[in-house]
């Protein structure tokens, strides 16, 4: 039978693609701890797990019609932003998928009329930073699969989708670990502000309102306090989160939703990019199941 054995929210903000001594330079010559926390997740935490396969539920890849995931053998090749090619430019990339996954999501969908999945495994689908600097950090021996994140789904999809997902794992004997790739609130600062306020200073997030959010979500999300998370979710979409905070949803639907009590261990500081919120969240698997 296979199992989820640990899941993050994880930052995958465009400075941790930048050189070092231009994070720092930027941060008073100290480096984001977004870089240090990848780090340690790969080290102290992965290396651990010895996963079978990682998903990864990427805020950056934008779909409409259903839920998609990756279904090919192998993705690889290099990769510039279409938003910020001066960051992130010709970064290569070679991660192994995991098509048996993907392909077993969409059958458990296929015969209900409440949501809908593809996997698909076409050789132009694009890739997204999303995925792509997650794995900069993070490569290893594991099996990669992207989903991307519905902009016309609603609370009650994603954690669907995480349901059906959960499945099937346990259906596949698979040992995997889920990455819900975005930050937490998401509204960037004003253009001419932007080369201002690129510090990782919490100072720069867009408004103190949407910083007390993300404050308020974080240490719900510390006390392993889910179902607090989930009714604050009305309240908390006026800060535009993430992919509506699609990535959270997915991951938690996944975990048993409400019902989760699995308390989050903080990887990184919580910081500022451009205005939005940033951090990494880890979770792992309680000795007596993610529920109880």
């Amino acid at each position: 039978m296979g199992e989820i054995i640990g899941a993050a929210i994880v930052s995958h903000a465009p400075g941790i693609m930048l050189p070092e001594a231009e994070r720092r330079a930027l941060n008073g010559g100290e480096d984001t701890t977004l870089v240090s926390g990848l780090r340690r997740l790969r080290t102290e935490v992965l290396d651990r797990l010895e996963a079978d396969t990682i998903v990864v539920f990427d805020t950056h890849w934008i779909v409409t019609f259903e839920h998609i995931l990756t279904s090919h053998a192998r993705r690889q090749g290099r990769f510039t932003s279409h938003e910020l090619p001066r960051g992130m430019k010709a970064i290569p990339y070679d991660m192994a998928g995991d098509p048996e996954l993907a392909l077993a999501v969409e059958r458990l969908a296929e015969p209900r009329d409440d949501t809908w999945a593809l996997a698909c495994d076409d050789p132009l689908l694009p890739i997204f930073y999303g995925t792509v600097n997650l794995w900069t950090f993070l490569e290893g021996k594991e099996r990669w699969v992207s989903v991307g994140i519905n902009q016309t789904a609603e609370e009650d999809d994603f954690l669907l989708l995480g349901e059906l997902l959960e499945k099937a794992i346990v259906d596949l004997d698979r040992r995997v670990v889920l990455l819900a790739s975005g930050g937490f609130s998401h509204r960037m600062v004003p253009f001419k502000e932007l080369r201002h306020r690129e510090s990782s200073s919490p100072e720069h997030i867009s408004s103190p309102e949407a910083r007390a959010a993300d404050e308020h979500v974080l240490a719900l999300l510390r006390e392993g306090d889910h179902r607090r998370v989930l009714a604050f979710m009305p309240e908390y979409q006026k800060h535009a989160p993430e992919g509506h905070f699609g990535h959270y949803l997915t991951m938690i639907g996944a975990l048993g939703g409400a019902s989760c009590r699995a308390p989050g261990i903080p990887f990184s500081m919580y910081e500022n990019s451009v205005g939005t919120g940033q951090a990494h969240i880890w979770f792992e698997r309680p000795k007596e199941g993610w529920t109880r």
